[in-house]
C-alpha cells in the first residue's frame, strides 16, 4: 500500500521537475526516511506515538518514496531527460495502469457486493413446516410442474391478494418455471 501511494505521489509531484529538483527530492526523501525510522525506534514501546497514527506506515511510506525518487533519478539520468514526464516513464505508467485496473476491479466487486446486500435485504427467507396432508399436496404439485416445493410456495406468495377485510387469497394459476 505504501509503495503504491509513494509511486502515485512521485508521479504527481515529479511532473515537470528538472534533474536538480529530482536530486533534491531524493535527498529530502532520504532525510524523511531516516527521521521516520529514528522516531519509530525512539518511541517503540513507550506508549502513544506523538507524530503519526501509524508510525510503521509512515516509515514504510518514506522508504518507498525514497526508492521511487531514486528510480526516477536513475531513469532521468539514463534517458537524458531535462524534465520528468510521467507519460514517458513506461515502468511508472505500467504500474499506474495496473493500480487503476485493480482499483476498477475492486470498485466493481464492491458495487456488486452492495447490490447483492440490497437485494438480500429485500428478500424474505422463511422455513415453513407443513402438516402431512398439505405437504403431500405441495410435493405433488411441484413434482408435476418440475419445480422445487419451495419455488411453488414462492409463486403462491407472489400472487397473494389481501382483501379490504384482511382476507388472504390466491387466484387460480398454473405454476411454471
Amino acid at each position: 500500500m505504501g509503495r503504491n501511494k509513494a509511486r502515485d505521489a512521485v508521479r504527481r509531484q515529479g511532473k515537470g521537475m528538472s534533474a536538480a529538483q529530482v536530486d533534491e527530492a531524493v535527498a529530502e526523501a532520504a532525510v524523511r526516511k531516516r527521521e521516520a525510522r529514528e522516531q519509530l525506534w525512539s518511541f517503540s514501546g513507550q506508549g502513544p506515538y506523538p507524530y503519526a497514527p501509524d508510525p510503521q506506515g509512515l516509515a514504510e511510506l518514506w522508504e518507498a518514496k525514497h526508492a521511487e525518487w531514486r528510480r526516477v533519478e536513475g531513469l532521468m539520468g539514463s534517458s537524458g531527460w531535462a524534465t520528468y514526464d510521467p507519460k514517458q516513464d513506461t515502468q511508472g505508467s505500467a504500474w499506474a495502469q495496473e493500480r487503476a485496473e485493480r482499483r476498477s476491479r475492486a470498485l466493481e466487486a464492491h458495487a456488486a457486493f452492495l447490490k447483492q446486500r440490497r437485494e438480500a435485504a429485500e428478500e424474505l427467507r422463511a422455513e415453513v413446516w407443513l402438516s402431512a396432508g398439505p405437504s403431500r399436496q405441495l410435493r405433488a404439485v411441484a413434482s408435476r410442474v418440475g419445480l422445487a416445493p419451495e419455488r411453488v410456495l414462492a409463486l403462491l406468495a407472489e400472487r397473494v391478494i389481501v382483501g379490504e377485510d384482511g382476507a388472504v387469497s390466491v387466484s387460480p394459476f398454473v405454476p411454471s418455471r
